[in-house]
């Protein structure tokens, strides 16, 4: 997806514009246009010059953005998140009070308290409406910007905020204006009133809601501030020179995949490697939100922006700048901010039309209110109200801002939603199906049990002796099974012998020899074709295969020496992740290519109830359409051969620990790679949607209230007239009531989060 900043968007009218006249180019296949981080994201075959050319037809500025993954290894101080619109809406509103407070004080101080002025004003009606002329106009100078903005975008055929703003406002100058004439002309007061102060009051009210606007967006961003400032700016790299071995400090972007760097106590880790000497604990909170350290030892990876908390290490650097899993990560967040849930789209129509209808309802007003008799100030002040309370931005910013806060807590705890639209359908989700080798399991098969023979005229084995025999025979084999068997004879420090015609037979077993003696070893078919079998034997193996157990079989010539059972452990959370999904109403199924009876073995384990074993890839991708015509389907894998039906599900969560391939086909990872954070992640993400709800009803009712008040459709009936000015000060405080309710989010943090069971 390519991303880029976009100038001069005011609500979501803009956003709205921008998104259907680049999605007009030629070559766009998608585009979403983001009015929380002023941010375009489009995807399809169009050049960036098209796309740039569209945006600034349509009577905005755009420029291609610097990725934030690339931001995290940029040498400037310069930050792309940094709140810019708050300090320069700070002092607008500080020179707008400075000319405002003499404003009022001359018309609501004098008039409505009887404060004094000075005699020259103070029994001349026109000198007090020249001056009321001078400091409004000083002020609509200050923020000159509703003007520029609204009056372009009304050319271009595209009003917006800004457009309503500067008619509300220059309709109460201008009709203020023509009383100070005819006063100046004709020597009579025309009008008990001037509107110079509600001109003033009303692009003075709303500069206070877009400032307070703006600081509650900055907030939103917060997580994906907090990740970029994460990463390390330097790293301790080791060379050679010709006076020996030297380290050096030098800047992260200069680091090399294969430069050795060395990490202290204390120390972030610089970027993403492999330790080469050395023991560390390292806290991985950052990345994982998982506040106990992993102990680390050499062989291990490390990630950049994890901590060092003891312990001297070396590693050889892996992968640098935006390749690393912090960059990863951020670009990851910063993806999901660029794209739109579907729920906006309900926003984004209404938005669309939404400022010409205002339009048109202001003089529909003013209309009726002059056939009906009303006197002009009386029409022009309810159609000026009906311009400045009405607030497209709180449509518009409705659903970005709930979405980012949510994305931002999903960040922090080791949940990385890729799109809006995934963090909105997580929450829909009826049936779960998860793998079970790396995900419910944790993928690293151990030695169960070592079961000897005792054989007639034979001396029998002792456990180790069995083991001892086995480790011969596995020790060249890189088979996940025969690692078992190697770590488990190397943990107890057993020796093996050296062998000789070692050969493999795939998916059976394998054979050698060791000391002038033929070893095999593997599954009950291949060891039936070397050597006779007992029933008991076949019995013991069977009993071994329900438990989810591998029963491997070694002989030694005609002999049989044993059973060895290898089993994949479940992982500790699984089970308990399992059965909090279940309590949330959700159906959780069983997805695996393993055999029957040791899916179910695993499964009766984790609490599963339905089992899909002995399936191959694509079958898999079928059974989760099969299971889709029962409702919304998540998968939840980390192998590369789970691919296809994590595309093919309506939601596909992948391990984080899992293959790249895995995580790229996903629509959401869990960084933990654990099953820990999916119930969260429902969580989160129900509590999102429900948080976009509130916003669209608070934005919708306050508008569909507000504007009827402000055009005076209540007078008959309880009397109530609507000020322009507060209006605008009701319309200041919308948008800012939105973003802060979407920021209530953060506040379910505990809740979400909280684990039910002891970490």
């Amino acid at each position: 997806m390519k991303q880029f900043d976009v100038d001069g968007m005011m609500c979501a009218a803009c956003s709205a514009r921008v998104e259907k006249a680049v999605s007009q180019v030629p070559g766009v296949t998608t585009c979403s246009v983001s009015l929380l981080t002023n941010s375009m994201g489009v995807e399809g075959s169009a050049s960036d010059e098209e796309i740039i050319n569209a945006v600034v037809a349509a009577g905005y500025s755009a420029k291609v953005k610097q990725t934030a993954a690339a931001t995290t290894q940029a040498s400037t101080s310069e930050d792309p998140l940094a709140d810019r619109e708050t300090p320069k809406l700070k002092r607008r509103l500080i020179l707008s009070l400075i000319f405002l407070l003499p404003l009022l004080y001359c018309t609501m101080g004098h008039m409505l308290l009887h404060w004094p002025l000075p005699n020259i004003i103070e029994n001349n009606l026109a000198a007090m409406g020249f001056v009321q002329l001078i400091l409004t106009i000083i002020i609509m100078i200050i923020n000159r910007r509703f003007f520029t903005s609204g009056i372009k975008a009304a050319v271009h055929l595209a009003p917006n905020m800004d457009t309503l703003v500067a008619l509300g406002a220059g309709a109460s100058f201008i009709y203020s204006v023509w009383n100070l004439l005819s006063i100046a002309i004709t020597k009579k007061a025309v009008s008990h009133d001037y509107y110079f102060e509600s001109a003033a009051m009303i692009l003075t009210l709303i500069t206070v809601g877009k400032m307070l606007e703006a600081k509650s967006k900055g907030r939103t961003t917060s997580a994906l501030k907090g990740l970029m400032k994460l990463a390390p700016k330097t790293a301790v790299i080791v060379e050679q020179n010709a006076s020996g071995t030297v380290e050096k400090t030098v800047p992260i972007e200069t680091v090399k995949p294969g430069d050795i760097f060395i990490v202290k106590p204390g120390e972030n880790i610089p970027v993403d490697g492999i330790i080469i000497e050395g023991n560390a604990a390292i806290n991985e909170a950052a990345l994982t939100g998982e506040s106990i350290p992993v102990d680390k030892a050499s062989g291990d990876t490390v990630s950049a922006a994890t901590t060092n908390l003891s312990g001297f290490i070396k590693c050889k650097a892996t992968r640098v700048g935006q390749d690393t899993t912090l960059a990863q990560i951020i670009q990851m967040v910063s993806d999901a901010a660029a794209t739109k849930a579907p729920l906006a789209k309900i926003a984004d129509k209404v938005s669309g039309i939404f400022v010409p209808t205002v339009m048109v309802i202001s003089i529909i007003t003013l209309a009726i209110w002059l056939i009906i008799g009303a006197s002009a100030e009386t029409a022009i002040m309810h159609a000026v109200a009906v311009l400045v309370i009405s607030c497209p931005c709180a449509l518009g910013l409705a659903t970005p801002v709930a979405i980012m806060v949510g994305n931002g807590l999903g960040a922090k705890n080791g949940i990385l939603f890729k799109t809006a639209a995934s963090l909105e359908q997580a929450g829909k989700i009826t049936t779960v199906a998860l793998d079970k080798t790396g995900t419910i399991t944790s993928g690293t098969p151990v030695v169960k049990d070592i079961i000897p023979l005792t054989l007639p005229g034979y001396d029998p084995l002792s456990n180790e002796q069995l083991l001892q025999t086995a480790y011969t025979l596995e020790q060249k084999s890189e088979h996940p099974l025969a690692k078992a068997i190697i770590q488990k004879a190397q943990e107890i420090k057993l020796t093996a012998d050296e062998t000789q015609d070692f050969q493999i037979f795939p998916g059976n077993g394998l054979t050698a020899k060791s000391n002038s003696k033929t070893l095999y070893g593997g599954n009950l078919n291949f060891i039936k074709s070397k050597v006779s079998l007992s029933p008991s034997i076949v019995q013991t193996a069977d009993s071994l295969s329900s438990q989810g157990k591998t029963p491997l079989f070694f002989a030694q010539d005609n002999k049989l020496l044993g059973i060895i059972a290898v089993a994949d452990n479940i992982k500790p959370d699984s089970a308990q992740s399992i059965s909090e999904l279940k309590q949330m109403g959700i159906k959780v199924v069983m997805l695996t290519g393993d055999n029957e009876q040791t899916a179910k073995a695993i499964a009766k384990e984790a609490c599963i109830d339905q089992v899909i074993a002995g399936v191959l890839p694509d079958a898999k991708a079928d059974a989760i359409n099969t299971l889709k015509s029962q409702g919304k389907v998540c998968m939840v894998g980390d192998g590369i051969n789970d691919a296809p039906s994590l595309t093919t599900a309506d939601l596909g969560v992948a391990i984080g620990a899992g293959s790249d391939i895995a995580v790229d086909a996903a629509d959401i990872v869990l960084v933990k790679s654990s099953l820990r954070e999916l119930p969260a992640l429902i969580k989160l993400s129900r509590a999102t949607v429900r948080n976009i709800y509130e916003n669209l009803f608070w934005a919708f009712i306050y508008n569909i209230i507000g504007i009827p008040l402000a055009a005076g459709a209540f007078v008959s009936l309880l009397g109530w007239h609507l000020n322009p000015m507060f209006g605008a000060a009701a319309m200041s405080l919308s948008s800012f009531c939105v973003v802060t309710n979407a920021l209530r989010l953060n506040l379910k943090n505990k809740s979400i989060f909280q684990k039910p069971y002891a970490r």
